[in-house]
């Protein structure tokens, strides 16, 4: 997202500081990222020596640091242009390397006026520039060689050509199809940009790291709108929420340690009840747990929120929040894991029994999954909720008889204590049985904290809650997530921005795109 120009100084003195600290931090940030591959250099040298499986690990906490901190960069750069222009002609080393002779060339030609702009005159052709840019189709790299006919006007002698071809990303010679590609592989099928790297090498194509954290950087500083509005909508435009958060590992580079940040996810989904508006899933990142993130994250939602017990949420469901009290529905499946894993343990009958009885409320709940609110209301009031009560009179029966401090008291506990919020489902068609909207949601990141082990920096995390926010939503809309930001990233640039819900990815489709395309 670019500077936004009120921020800017009015003085040009103060404005050309302003570009010199910016300018400095470049430099400073270079410095670290080089300190960090100076030991990765070092330590990929010892293992040609003894084999650690901790000096492998912190080879892989190097690569991730260097890369979180490249990308970091070339986010803030993409923000500030001016300040990307002075770093870049600072550092300026030898010309780009020329694309790959062995991938397929694909000529795109961008035609000039057929008369003088200037005059009306007659035009002779005077040459051409070639602009080439790596682009990816599903299964392959290709090289697009922009081609730009260069004229000159007989009468005047005035020079015309059409303007150079846009680029996804700025001083670039990435194509969408590979932004989306690279940025789908990272958030999606869980590649860390270093071992990207690696297997684009096995297809001839070198592409450092370096590179491929500065187009990440770069992607992400274009697609901030839309993930921003994206959050908007949702948030203020839904009245029934799923919401839970899970770990991210944040490092400190240079530090080889970490600490523990969080991704947030709320989600929309009335695909259950027929409901009309589009699911979605938004993320937020933040530093910690504390009760006021949520408080944040949600300060324009009214309405329903479906959640486990988390103490943080329940500042959300005061009647001093800011815009009222959220009504609160827990969540059915957390109750049964509890019971379940008693049973898992010890094969307790009663554990069992609980199983069962509310394996019977999820039977009724079944039948009537994709009903209308209405008619899902006046079944669970007719069959699920005589179902609860009994469910209550029987645990109520049984608690005195447990040891108060056996996981077995302490799960019958857990649903009495929440039985108002379990059971606000039976008396609204809109609210799920549980929150497994949220969970299915966060399934991604948990399988990528494992891949990539954490995330590199607080911008890193919040880089990683934009992306998700775009490809898990384009999912639940049943759309291909490297399509979709592929055509995104094309049309983005000059898509008007009091129109940019038209590339929210419930008003996008594959026809409209193709057609565009075309």
């Amino acid at each position: 997202m670019a500077l936004d120009p009120a921020s800017l100084p009015d003085d040009v003195d103060a404005l050309k500081r302003m570009i010199v600290g910016m300018a400095r931090d470049a430099v400073h940030a270079n410095t670290l990222i080089e300190k960090l591959r100076g030991e990765l250099a070092r330590l990929k040298r010892a293992q040609f020596g003894v084999s650690s499986e901790k000096l492998q690990a912190r080879v892989e906490q190097l690569e991730l640091a260097i890369e979180a901190l490249e990308v970091d960069e070339a986010e803030r750069l993409a923000a500030a242009p001016v300040v990307a222009e002075a770093v870049e002609a600072a550092s300026r080393g030898p010309g780009r390397r020329p694309l790959p002779e062995h991938l397929p060339r694909e000529t795109v030609a961008h035609p000039g006026p057929c008369a003088c702009p200037a005059c009306g005159g007659r035009l002779r052709r005077i040459g051409e520039d070639v602009t080439e840019s790596l682009d990816y189709v599903p299964g392959r790299f290709k090289v697009v060689r922009h081609v730009r006919e260069a004229f000159s006007c007989r009468a005047c002698e005035t020079v015309v050509q059409a303007p150079a071809p846009y680029h996804a990303i700025a001083r670039g010679r990435a194509g969408p199809g590979l932004l989306a590609h690279i940025a789908v592989a990272k958030f999606d099928d869980h590649l860390p940009l270093y071992r990207q790297s690696e297997i684009y090498a096995r297809d001839g194509v070198t592409l450092q790291t370096s590179t491929l954290s500065g187009w990440m950087g770069a992607t992400a500083a274009a697609l901030a709108p839309l993930a921003d509005l994206l959050r908007t909508e949702v948030i203020a435009g839904s009245d029934v929420l799923h919401g839970d958060d899970t770990t991210v590992p944040i490092l400190a580079p240079g530090a080889g340690k970490t600490r523990t940040g969080r991704l947030w996810a709320y989600v929309r989904d009335e695909r259950p009840h027929g409901g009309v508006r589009p699911p979605a899933a938004v993320f937020f990142a933040s530093p910690d747990r504390k009760g006021e993130r949520p408080l944040t994250h949600l300060a324009a939602f009214s309405g329903v929120l479906q959640a486990d017990g988390y103490a943080g949420f329940n500042g959300l469901y005061e009647g001093r929040r800011p815009g009222g009290a959220l009504i609160e529905a827990a969540c059915w499946a957390h109750t049964r894991r509890k019971f379940f894993d008693v049973h898992t343990r010890t094969g307790s009958a009663v554990a069992f029994e609980a199983l069962e009885r509310i394996g019977a409320i999820y039977e009724v709940e079944r039948s009537v999954s994709g009903k209308p609110p209405d008619e899902r209301l006046r079944q669970r009031q007719a069959r699920s909720k005589p179902l609860a009560a009994a469910l209550k009179a029987w645990a109520e029966t049984i608690l005195p008889q447990l040891s108060g401090g056996s996981d077995l008291a302490k799960a019958f506990r857990y649903m009495l204590v929440r039985w108002t919020a379990l059971t606000r489902v039976f008396d609204d068609g809109r609210i799920a049985l549980d929150n497994n909207p949220a969970e299915r949601a966060l399934r991604s990141v948990a399988i990528g904290r494992k891949n990539y082990l954490f995330a590199g920096s607080e911008r890193g995390a919040e880089r990683a809650a934009a992306f998700y926010t775009l490809i898990e939503t384009a999912k639940l809309n049943g759309l291909d997530p490297e399509a979709y930001l592929r055509d995104v990233l094309t049309r983005l640039a000059d898509h008007p921005a009091k129109r940019l819900a038209e590339l929210l990815p419930w008003n996008w489709s594959p026809v409209t795109a193709g057609a565009q395309a075309a």
